[in-house]
């Protein structure tokens, strides 16, 4: 099983010494266009939507599901049966960093494992991916894309056939690179999230895992003394806790002391912000840029809010125009 247009074959857990690949995604064909009648016919969205899809089934540890959405750079994995490809479930970095860090998947660990981590770990990746199943057909538009992800609040949707064998996918990643570099007359204050909640610099690992879970967060914004220094992902816990030192401990189930170090220990990249005034289509080229799927919203600055690539499938679900 290959991964996305990278060659490379995922049935083994990628090791430590291995090339990281650039992963894969909307950015390997190109620049897309959104204002094309052709986008919203019936069956068009194969045309855009990824086709060599990275999936995983359900037998694959817990750990091996990690390694291969870090190895990726993947937030969510697919999980179907290995010879006909139909879609099982589904595994994000969220349901991972709830197994590991706190949420109601972690008592799993604790109840059928006794809270040995690395039993559980080695566990199969069915103990906790979502059998909900939230896909679209192969004759769909990207109308339809774009309604059901953001009436079901996902991320994003395998395109499936008639047998649910997985024949593509589509992410919120994709709607941002459609609007990227053009000018909607769209701006950001108008669809920024301004309820934006912080942690302080020195919010534990774990606390700051429960936060993401119980708050329904994939990310937040660290500030130290009122000022904000950075941005942590759920995505970037589960890399932090699947690689390097932090993984070591988690082998030897040492885990407490890497949940107790401070979230600024995992701040690695500068901090890129927008205003409120910019067009969508410049900020969406920004997040491209610099392969981020958040941008804070800065005023005289201070944080006046956060723009997501969610925010993107909401925009474009209440402007359709910008479709047409």
């Amino acid at each position: 099983m290959k991964g996305r247009g990278t060659g490379k074959d995922i049935t083994r857990i990628p090791q430590k010494d291995d090339r990281m690949p650039v992963s894969p995604g909307s950015r390997d064909r190109g620049p897309l266009q959104f204002n094309s009648r052709q986008a919203k016919r019936s069956g068009e969205i194969l045309e855009v939507a990824s086709s060599a899809v990275v999936t995983a089934p359900p037998t694959t540890t817990i750990m091996g599901a990690i390694k291969t959405m870090i190895y990726y750079g993947f937030s969510r994995l697919p999980i179907a049966d290995p010879g006909t490809k139909r879609l099982i479930g589904f595994v994000t970095s969220v349901d991972i960093v709830d197994f590991l860090g706190g949420g109601l998947r972690h008592n799993l660990l604790r109840e059928r494992y006794g809270g040995n981590i690395f039993a559980a770990i080695n566990a199969d990746i069915r103990e906790i991916m979502s059998s909900r199943l939230i896909y679209l057909s192969d004759q769909s538009s990207l109308n339809d894309a774009l309604q059901l992800m953001f009436e079901r609040n996902v991320g994003g949707l395998p395109i499936v056939d008639n047998d649910l064998s997985i024949r593509a996918i589509i992410t919120e990643e994709d709607f941002v690179s459609f609007v990227a570099g053009i000018q909607t007359s769209l701006s950001v204050e108008s669809f920024m999230n301004y309820n934006v909640v912080t942690a302080p610099a020195q919010t534990t690992i774990e606390k700051m895992a429960r936060m993401i879970i119980q708050k329904g967060f994939r990310r937040m914004p660290v500030a130290h003394d009122g000022v904000l220094i950075g941005m942590v992902t759920a995505s970037d816990i589960m890399k932090y806790l699947g690689s390097g030192e932090a993984f070591e401990k988690v082998l030897t189930g040492d885990i407490t002391e890497v949940m107790n170090l401070p979230i600024k220990s995992m701040i690695r990249r500068s901090l890129v912000t927008t205003e409120r005034k910019t067009d969508l289509g410049a900020a969406a080229m920004k997040m491209i840029e610099n392969d981020i799927g958040a941008l804070p919203v800065m005023e005289k600055g201070s944080l006046a809010g956060i723009l997501t690539e969610r925010d993107y499938v909401r925009a474009l679900a209440e402007n359709r125009g910008i479709l047409a």
